[in-house]
């Protein structure tokens, strides 16, 4: 059963058991012109640049507009050093 929330349709779940999603619409404009790119995606931490290549995720071309499902979320941040701490201490337990 698809369930329209806020123009996202869920639409069953990845072998992993993390839910897919298709954006139709752009929360920030409207636009129904949703593009899924992949790119490296650069970003910064408190002065510290990373990088995530070959990320995944959604645009609209129409205002820039940037979404991220769960699995580019978990790339970006286990790149990032804002998580640093976070993963010494699951390798230390």
């Amino acid at each position: 059963m698809d369930v329209l929330l806020l123009g996202v349709v869920k639409e069953g779940y990845l072998a992993t058991g993390i839910p897919m999603i298709k954006i139709t619409r752009c929360p920030t404009c409207g636009s129904k012109r949703i593009d899924k790119v992949r790119r490296d995606w650069f970003g910064s931490f408190q002065g510290k640049s990373y990088a995530v290549p070959a990320l995944e995720f959604h645009q609209c071309p129409d205002c820039g507009e940037e979404l991220y499902d769960r699995v580019a979320m978990r790339r970006i941040e286990s790149s990032s050093p804002a998580y640093a701490n976070r993963r010494r201490q699951k390798k230390s337990a």
